[in-house]
């Protein structure tokens, strides 16, 4: 099994982090975002996250390229119990892309746009803490 390049693996970090901000932006100058676009966008920069961390630790094979976000989970987490901490996150994420799917709109929280955005930064806020804690990235 082969690592990301150390400076990959950052770029991966880097580029979720300046996607996020460009959202949080938006949403604090009070500006709506697009909300399929936001949730698809959230999902693949969770899974992009998710993903790295597998290739990154070497320990198990990466999830495949046409896995899914809750498949690239079940990679993750298994045999590594303490990352169901942010199994809810991504089953959210994906909760929402199926209700906006099923043409369901009234059965998503409030402002599911900000929600989506924060659940994101959420995972990825957890999972950079947890690779600068073993020095996989520096702080």
């Amino acid at each position: 099994m082969t690592a990301p390049p150390a400076g990959l693996f950052a770029e991966v970090f880097a580029e979720a982090d300046d996607a996020l901000s460009i959202r949080e932006a938006a949403l604090a100058r009070g500006e709506a975002l697009p909300l399929t676009e936001t949730v698809d966008a959230a999902i693949a920069l969770t899974q992009g996250l998710v993903t790295a961390y597998v290739a990154a630790a070497r320990i198990k094979l990466p999830p495949a390229a046409d896995a899914d976000i809750l498949e690239a989970f079940k990679v993750l987490v298994k045999g590594e119990p303490t990352w169901n901490a942010i199994r809810d996150n991504c089953r959210e994420l994906v909760y929402y892309r199926n209700c906006i799917n099923m043409g369901r709109r009234d059965a998503l929280p409030k402002v599911p746009e900000k929600m989506a955005v924060r659940t994101a930064r959420h995972v990825y806020l957890y999972i950079k803490t947890r690779c600068i804690r073993e020095g996989k990235l520096a702080e």
